[in-house]
């Protein structure tokens, strides 16, 4: 680490390739690790060439006033997507249930929805054999 201060302070700097730097900024939308991890797990100088990077190769679009926070992780809008996707699910099951209690009251008379102070049957009688 002091070979690389040293050599930033004689004015020579590292280059870094493109595929290098958009692996930097994919780790970084992931949102698994932060620019400071970043630059330590890859020994990355200077405190604002991720940052430039991220603006260059980000698939992400910004505004230049959005910029002052993190971006949405793409974690948060999956998992938006996967509760909506239950909601949906769960609202189908409700209907069907609600269509399946109006299928047996109509066509065999048993209401399925009883009040709360209702007393319930014994044994319900066996139905007729069908010929």
């Amino acid at each position: 680490m002091k070979d690389q201060l040293v050599r930033e302070a004689h004015g020579v700097s590292k280059r870094y390739s493109v595929a290098f730097k958009k692996k930097v900024v994919q780790e970084l939308n992931k949102g698994l690790l932060n620019m400071v991890q970043l630059r330590a797990k890859y020994a990355i100088g200077g405190k604002s060439s991720i940052t430039r990077w991220s603006q260059q190769y980000a698939t992400l679009a910004y505004t230049e006033k959005a910029l002052v926070g993190r971006p949405m992780k793409d974690k948060l809008k999956q998992r938006i997507k996967e509760l909506e996707k239950q909601l949906e699910d769960e609202k189908f099951k409700v209907l069907a249930y609600e269509m399946l209690i109006e299928i047996v009251k109509r066509e065999d008379g048993i209401d399925l929805l009883k009040k709360d102070g209702a007393k319930r049957s014994v044994s319900l009688p066996k139905p007729a054999p069908e010929k």
